[in-house]
């Protein structure tokens, strides 16, 4: 079996078990791999498989536990989704994935963080200006998150009498 033969039967395997944080750890393997093509139905596969844990985790009305690593993976997929969205100028949807997200995790840091990301997309804010404006990049990566964690002074002046519980930045 190739190289390429034997990540697709792991691919398929852990798509079978809904195992979405076994796919993230393929990933790199997958860019490595994968022609441009079958890399885009890699990550659809990531997010159909998000897509039915939330509705899943909807239907239970329960919240996320960030650590559980299959709903870690979930959260991680969805941002992504709700992010590139947010790229594709189509701050609406993000906006509203945002928001799901505020609710969806037991993680008080990143539920903040979310409502920090709907705010910004509800004053119509694109992904640029919200990157330059309102996100600390620096400390983002520093605090090693899947999601922008950290944040400026601006964002204090954009949440003006929003409640956000915790601090804004690490």
């Amino acid at each position: 079996m190739s190289k390429a033969e034997n990540l697709k039967a792991e691919v398929l395997k852990a798509q079978q078990n809904s195992d979405i944080a076994s796919l993230y750890m393929l990933e790199q393997r997958a860019h490595d791999t994968f022609d441009e093509d079958t890399l885009g139905g890699f990550y659809a596969n990531i997010l159909d498989l998000a897509l039915e844990r939330l509705t899943d985790t909807l239907e239970a009305h329960r919240v996320m536990d960030t650590n559980e690593v299959q709903d870690f993976a979930t959260l991680r997929a969805l941002y992504e989704y709700a992010i590139e969205n947010y790229s594709a100028s189509q701050i609406h949807d993000a906006s509203a994935l945002f928001e799901v997200l505020s609710g969806l995790s037991n993680d008080k840091k990143f539920s903040n963080a979310m409502k920090i990301h709907t705010l910004a997309s509800q004053e119509k804010l694109t992904l640029d200006e919200f990157l330059e404006k309102i996100a600390d990049i620096d400390e983002t990566q520093k605090a090693g998150t899947f999601y922008i964690s950290c944040f400026n002074k601006e964002a204090q002046k954009l949440l003006g009498d929003s409640q956000i519980d915790g601090e804004l930045s690490e």
